[in-house]
């Protein structure tokens, strides 16, 4: 969707070397498969009501982070703040499978990996596209800065409007009433997110790792310092 790759694309302008953008890319993958895997189990709530809820809040996100890269994108917790709107983004990816669930039978779980490689793939793709033409774009240092925040605002704009026409439509749904059933549904979810936030927590800090070991060291030579003779 035209919102998951605005999504990518405000998440990746600030992000332009291997090292930072290891971790974020690895925490929302993580965040988003384990959501897939949730929703397919029936752990999150069923309601007509959560769709649009979730809906609302991809696109709150889009704005949140055109926002952060337009004031001071905070880097170094990136990783977190995309493991949280990775939840989301993949509750709204199964919405797009909820009717094919009933076609995998016994073979689940194979689709999920499916399609959830599907939608690696896709993210790969776009990655290796835009970065080497952000890298192209933001060579020089003084323009950098003032690209990522002009593209961050036409992004943001958009997500504006979306955030406004769903927020929208929330009022006219038909909340569920308070009861043990609900209650539960609720406590699935927090289960759910704490073992998420977990295990993206564990993952990022060894891509992290991973990322830095990548880098090549280069050995740095020392030369004498040069001596001024006065004439």
């Amino acid at each position: 969707g035209i919102d998951h790759l605005l999504f990518l694309l405000c998440l990746v302008l600030p992000l332009r070397d291997m090292r930072r953008l290891v971790p974020v890319v690895t925490s929302f993958t993580v965040a988003h498969s384990i959501a897939l895997v949730a929703s397919a189990q029936g752990l999150v709530p069923t309601g007509a009501w959560f769709p649009p809820v979730v809906e609302a809040v991809i696109a709150a996100s889009i704005v949140y982070m055109a926002v952060e890269n337009i004031i001071a994108p905070n880097l170094r917790h990136r990783w977190a703040v995309t493991g949280v709107f990775g939840i989301v983004h993949g509750f709204g990816f199964s919405y797009g499978l909820q009717q094919e669930f009933q076609l995998a039978g016994d073979h689940l779980l194979t689709s999920l990996l499916s399609f959830n490689l599907g939608v690696e793939i896709g993210q790969v793709i776009v990655l290796a596209v835009s970065l080497p033409v952000l890298a192209l774009l933001f060579r020089v240092p003084a323009l950098a800065r003032f690209g990522v925040a002009v593209a961050s605002v036409l992004v943001g704009h958009t997500a504006l409007h979306w955030t406004v026409d769903r927020l929208g439509v929330l009022p006219s749904l038909e909340w569920p009433a308070l009861d043990e059933a609900t209650v539960a549904a609720i406590a699935r979810v927090l289960i759910v997110l704490m073992v998420m936030g977990a295990g993206i927590h564990v993952l990022a800090r060894r891509a992290r790792r991973l990322g830095a070991r990548s880098i090549p060291r280069v050995a740095r030579t020392e030369s004498p310092p040069e001596v001024m003779h006065g004439v």
